[in-house]
């Protein structure tokens, strides 16, 4: 299997995540299978300021949001139920994309501060209709691997996600 290796559109032309809390600043590379992004950890998050003052780190909690984010790219770029998609517009789509379900297996093995670009690969290991099940890798550009996991997305009705109606239907 081949990358796609071209002009891709914007992140937000495949995630509904929106500043402050979009986290994936580029799509480095996709296919089928896997997807590599990356994030320059700017110093300017909302998050850095509190955690921790005088010691800015990159919070691991939002390590795996950056995981999950660039798996949601694979699956509205891959896997997507939908014939149109549209980003601005959520309660158009018939579908919630990439909503996470499961984390495993997450360690941390070193940390980010501002200044550090971070890249991120993201297997899919399988997929089961509208589940899939991730696993993934955080490396500091030139530096460390700083954390591997795994964890599983799924697409879900919007209805649900919105409140609209319970899992049981």
């Amino acid at each position: 299997m081949k990358f796609h290796r071209h002009a891709f559109p914007s992140v937000e032309q495949y995630l509904h995540h929106r500043p402050p809390y979009l986290l994936v600043d580029e799509i480095l590379e996709f296919d089928e299978t896997q997807i590599q992004t990356r994030k320059r950890v700017t110093g300017e998050e909302f998050f850095l300021a509190g955690h921790f003052p005088g010691s800015p780190i990159f919070p691991g909690a939002m390590l795996q949001e950056l995981t999950t984010q660039s798996a949601g790219i694979l699956i509205a770029a891959e896997y997507n139920p939908m014939p149109v998609y549209d980003t601005t517009d959520p309660f158009f789509n018939e579908y919630a994309l990439g909503v996470l379900v499961r984390v495993e297996q997450a360690r941390y093995r070193s940390f980010a501060r501002p200044g550090d670009v971070l890249e991120v690969k993201v297997v899919l290991e399988e997929r089961v209709e509208q589940l899939f099940d991730f696993r993934a890798t955080v490396t500091r550009v030139g530096g460390p691997v700083i954390m591997r996991n795994s964890f599983q997305l799924t697409n879900i009705k919007s209805t649900l996600l919105q409140g609209k109606e319970t899992a049981a239907g």
